[in-house]
């Protein structure tokens, strides 16, 4: 059954290390939950213990939609519920999320990350560093090859930024090595990655990422 974490329990001090805390953001339809679904199987070829918490406004969609696929035990999926902003949870006040992480570290010894997943939001939208260690933001090509040029502090300032969905830039009109470049000139030297959930390409380039920036491995 979803639920919404609450319980305030938090690790005690002769416990295990928490695991490490990724935060994927985005708007609504980049393709958060679908990067999501390909980076469980990918961790876990690599032997990383995972579990994942999702944000949705009023509902646990992305939670029951996570637990469904068959990719991941359903209790290792988490749900919050955002209310009507976002990022509130995840910049302004991030403690339902920081609950539900120290959750997942009380009944799961060993785990090596937790997937916080955003609710879909905008440009501006970033992650409290209270809340994570590294954290990715997702666009796509079918919202706008400008979006780099617009420069909104989810692209400019996250640990990685993917453009997802690249096999859709002929049909939409977007000079797709333009986009990356420009993607480029304004993340003063952050890594950018291109990606097509769909078919799984470049998900092993973001799985080296998290390894060696994140879990050192």
């Amino acid at each position: 059954m979803s639920q919404t974490i609450i319980d305030t329990e938090v690790p005690s001090p002769g416990q295990a290390p928490a695991a490490a805390r990724v935060g994927i953001g985005g708007p609504v339809g980049s393709g958060k939950t679908a990067l999501v679904e390909r980076l469980i199987p990918a961790l876990g070829a690599e032997g990383v213990d995972l579990a994942v918490i999702t944000n949705d406004l009023v509902t646990k969609e992305d939670a029951e939609r996570v637990r469904r696929s068959g990719l991941i035990d359903p209790e290792r999926v988490l749900a919050v519920e955002a209310g009507a902003c976002p990022h509130t949870v995840i910049r302004e006040d991030p403690t339902l999320n920081m609950t539900a992480a120290d959750q997942l570290d009380l009944r799961y010894a060993g785990l090596d990350l937790i997937l916080i997943e955003s609710g879909g939001d905008n440009l501006a939208s970033t992650f409290s560093l209270d809340l994570v260690d590294y954290w990715m933001f997702v666009i796509d090509v079918a919202g706008g090859g400008d979006i780099p040029r617009k420069r909104g502090p989810g692209v400019v300032q996250s640990d990685l930024l993917i453009i997802n969905k690249s096999d859709l830039a002929p049909h939409v009109g977007v000079d797709l090595a333009q986009m990356e470049a420009e993607a480029r000139a304004v993340r003063d030297g952050r890594p950018v990655l291109l990606t097509n959930c769909r078919t799984g390409e470049g998900i092993d380039a973001i799985v080296a990422a998290l390894k060696h920036d994140v879990l050192f491995r």
